[in-house]
């Protein structure tokens, strides 16, 4: 079996320093961190004004920064060859390709909310999978933005960082994406996950007592890219089933409204985000109560809507999921935005090496690719480490 381990934050952030002087000449001046994410229950209901229950990853983006006497922007990543390099005055709406997107455009969006950001020299390294529906882009963007804000003498500015960070992905990357993966690369805290509710704006911890179990995600390897138009395309079905109810968000209908619709996939996409935003309620109760075996139950209803209603599973992440729960997690779905990417399932602590097994061997009797896992641990959110 294959597994992704976070490494330790000091080692990592040495590394980060370390390989910024050997790119740039001289060391960084800071460096950000911020968490990748499962969400444990809530998809695609944070566009909708709905709740999410996500936990804030060990695995993290470290992002090495330091000032520049001029205009120039530079960003590099230990994880990927390509670089970008452009100006402050290049940066703006859908102005960077690439992965360097979610870095620079965090820059810029910076910058607009009015901090006197300068240009920059960068450096990003991750434990974060790509592509594993774990939000490496908005680690990505969190670590800088705190990088950026430390620079600036601003770092203790929370929401703004979110809100900047939701800004580079929608505007400069392109990603119709709601906010979750940034809230909580921000808010987390260690040893819970973080309710948000996405009508009031309001958030508060939810304590995960694990003990006994483990939470452990499964990277299918069928990798996705919010860019790709099936996100986009599920928001669209959204606003229209909000349009046709006469809402102004899917969080204000009720199933009696959805049942009305008369496009069976518009009424089909509208039923998983009330049925979802009910479940997330009812999984916080169910984790404060200790009862697993109403999480497994709901985990189970939240996997078939998104196969089913809102059609963004694949076989993958239904085998992993199947397989998880036969061979003893007490409850398993898939996780984050879909179209390939993770799943998470609750598992006894003494049935975590028997549940890796069983899913590496049904990948191989099925022809998919090896899977990769980690172990979740819930962690805290974006810091600083100054050099």
């Amino acid at each position: 079996m294959t597994t992704v381990e976070p490494g330790l934050p000091d080692e990592l952030v040495a590394g980060a320093r370390s390989a910024f002087a050997d790119q740039y000449g001289e060391p960084p001046a800071t460096v950000g961190r911020a968490p990748g994410r499962v969400n444990l229950m809530g998809e695609h209901t944070d566009y909708n004004a709905g709740l999410v229950l996500p936990v804030a990853l060990p695995h993290a983006t470290y992002a090495a920064a330091r000032p520049r006497g001029d205009e120039q922007v530079r960003v590099t990543s230990r994880q990927q060859e390509e670089s970008w390099e452009g100006t402050l005055g290049e940066l703006g709406p859908r102005s960077v390709e690439g992965w360097a997107g979610y870095a620079a455009g965090v820059v810029w969006s910076l910058r607009e909310a009015g901090y006197a950001v300068p240009g920059v020299d960068l450096l990003v390294d991750s434990t974060v999978p790509v592509g594993a529906g774990l939000s490496s882009s908005a680690a990505i963007e969190c670590a800088v933005g705190i990088a950026l804000l430390d620079l600036v003498d601003a770092a203790d500015d929370a929401d703004p960082l979110v809100a900047a960070a939701i800004r580079a992905e929608t505007e400069v990357v392109g990603a119709p994406t709601g906010g979750m993966d940034q809230t909580v690369a921000v808010h987390g805290e260690h040893g819970t996950a973080l309710l948000i509710d996405f009508r009031s704006g309001e958030h508060r911890p939810v304590p995960l007592d694990l003990r006994g179990h483990t939470l452990l995600v499964t990277d299918t390897r069928v990798s996705h890219a919010l860019t790709d138009g099936g996100y986009g395309s599920r928001r669209e079905d959204c606003e229209a089933a909000a349009r046709a109810l006469g809402v102004p968000s899917l969080r204000e209908a009720t199933l009696e409204q959805v049942a009305t619709i008369e496009d069976e996939r518009i009424r089909r996409r509208a039923t998983h985000i009330v049925t979802e935003t009910a479940r997330t309620t009812e999984t916080v109760e169910a984790l404060e109560a200790g009862d697993w075996d109403r999480v497994g139950g709901l985990f189970d209803a939240s996997h078939r809507s998104m196969r089913d209603e809102f059609e963004i599973s694949c076989p993958e992440l239904d085998a992993a999921v199947s397989v998880a729960v036969e061979a003893g997690a007490v409850a398993a779905r898939m996780t984050g935005g879909g179209f390939g990417g993770s799943s998470v399932a609750v598992v006894p602590d003494e049935r975590v090496e028997a549940v890796m097994n069983a899913i590496d061997a049904a990948f191989v009797l099925e022809g998919f690719r090896s899977p990769v896992h980690l172990r979740a641990t819930p962690s805290g959110g974006a810091s600083v480490h100054r050099a």
